[in-house]
């Protein structure tokens, strides 16, 4: 069993920077992917970014290039790179680990981006 905890999340101005972080209680050394999805309000949860335990990485198309996946699998964090940000990537935040056949959703963190 890991729980995982976000933080990191606030309120930031377009164009402005976050990084959010993601402690996992145990070690994600062998989880296989590691990701975040984000949830705006009237919407779906959708796939932000995600990490292979090998470091491959996936990104939605609307945030390559500005946002950074990565993940500690010493310290057993997972992080968030958020750059260039614009007011649709308002949303809570869920840090997200499958396991196969488990899967582990944190709390959320909410990012509002707004002048």
């Amino acid at each position: 069993q890991v729980q995982l905890v976000e933080s990191g999340g606030g309120l930031v101005q377009p164009g402005e920077s976050l990084r959010l972080s993601c402690a996992a209680s145990g070690s994600i050394e062998h989880i296989y992917v590691m990701g975040w999805y984000h949830q705006a309000p009237g919407n779906e949860r959708e796939l932000v970014a995600s990490i292979t335990y090998t470091g491959g990485t996936k990104y939605a198309d609307s945030v390559k290039g500005r946002f950074t996946i990565s993940r500690d699998n010493v310290k057993n964090m997972q992080y968030l790179q958020m750059n260039s940000m614009s007011p649709e990537d308002t949303a809570d935040y869920y840090c997200y680990a499958h396991d196969p056949p488990l899967e582990y959703w944190g709390q959320g963190t909410r990012v509002t981006v707004s002048s």
